[in-house]
């Protein structure tokens, strides 16, 4: 037998050849393990730091291109972004800068530096059926330009706000001069003539001589604001169908009760023929100091009407001079034309823009307001069509 054992006993050294081999083996095989795994591990660190940087770069583009379309437009004249300047000017919008509250906004006198005045129209809760449309719709508004038309000068969509900037104007709505019994004294009958002029200029412009037809599809007194020269200017043009308001009263006819036209009840659908009806019952508004009321009645049930027109007259002011007699029954000729239940009876607002511009002259026209009845002005008023 060969055996082996220590030196010191005279047998030859004993070798364990496998036992070596296998104990490399498994320190290379761990070797092996803990550098895959290391390098898997640098693998995901660095994939996992170049998505973070990609997210955050694409959220930052996004975020200024989206600042940039939605205040490029808006205020400081070097085109770069006012937000701050308008919660500067309103200290956040402060209550003692509000000067009115609507359905769906809040108005805020913004004066920023250089002494330049803007209307800023700080939505509510609001809703957007199409957001892209809504943007879309802004840039088209933002184009518009008419010396009776209110400018928009853009749209702000912030985290915490989202607004509207318009230019101020100085004495308020129209609504609110008629309803002060001082300042309707300022509304002479010139005055008050030129105002409905004014407005059915800036209606058959949206109607008729702009690329696409705009319906304004909420004519009030309290959309039309006035000037310091007494001009009017008609505002909130063609915003009314976009903007929803959350609350649960807010109706699915989008216009404000007593101006609506009464095809609305049953077709859902504007057209211009709509904002020639409002038109009508501000054109008597304006005539009478007063929304019509029940005055609107007849055009509905077709029962005579005998009353003077010179007793719905606003007798605020000083009775009307034998030209401004004429004026007057013009506009409510043309009121009584627009106020017709068949829309396609109605005048387009061109037809009607014409006619108080060229003071066409019927009959009725001629006679003393005296002697004019409201019947007078159903039997004539069809003669506004014509023109």
């Amino acid at each position: 037998m060969d055996l082996c054992g220590g030196p010191e006993y005279g047998l030859t050294p004993c070798h364990a050849p496998e036992f070596n081999k296998r104990f490399k083996e498994g320190k290379t095989n761990k070797m092996a393990i803990l550098l895959t795994f290391a390098c898997f591990c640098f693998v995901c660190l660095t994939l996992g730091c170049m998505i973070v940087v990609y997210r955050r770069r694409k959220s930052s583009k996004v975020g200024d291109k989206s600042k940039s379309n939605a205040m490029v437009s808006i205020l400081n004249f070097d085109g770069k972004i006012a937000f701050q300047d308008i919660l500067d000017a309103t200290e956040c919008f402060d209550d003692k800068y509000c000067i009115g509250t609507g359905g769906y906004s809040s108005v805020f006198r913004a004066e920023l530096e250089g002494g330049r005045i803007y209307a800023i129209k700080l939505l509510h809760s609001v809703d957007y059926t199409d957001e892209k449309a809504f943007h879309a719709e802004i840039q088209v508004l933002t184009k518009v330009r008419h010396r009776c038309i209110v400018k928009l000068y853009g749209y702000c969509s912030h985290s915490k706000c989202k607004f509207l900037a318009y230019d101020f104007i100085q004495r308020g709505s129209l609504a609110s001069n008629l309803q002060d019994e001082q300042l309707a004294k300022e509304l002479n009958w010139s005055k008050r003539v030129a105002i409905v002029k004014d407005v059915a200029q800036a209606l058959s412009y949206l109607h008729h001589d702009y690329d696409t037809p705009i319906i304004h599809r909420d004519i009030k007194s309290s959309n039309i604001l006035l000037d310091c020269d007494f001009k009017a200017c008609v505002s909130d043009f063609g915003l009314a169908q976009t903007l929803k308001h959350n609350s649960s009263s807010w109706s699915t006819i989008v216009g404000t009760c007593g101006y609506i036209a009464p095809e609305l009840s049953s077709t859902m659908v504007f057209t211009e023929k709509c904002d020639v009806y409002s038109f009508g019952v501000l054109t008597m508004e304006v005539v009478m100091g007063k929304h019509p009321g029940d005055l609107l009645l007849p055009f509905f049930c077709r029962t005579e009407q005998r009353t003077k027109l010179e007793d719905i007259l606003d007798h605020r002011i000083t009775v009307p001079t034998r030209a401004e007699e004429k004026d007057i029954i013009l506009l409510m000729l043309a009121a009584f034309a627009c106020l017709q239940i068949c829309p396609k009876v109605r005048p387009t607002m061109q037809q009607a823009c014409q006619a108080l511009t060229n003071r066409i002259c019927p009959t009725v026209i001629l006679r003393p307001i005296q002697e004019v009845t409201l019947q007078d002005l159903h039997d004539f008023c069809r003669i506004i069509q014509t023109m």
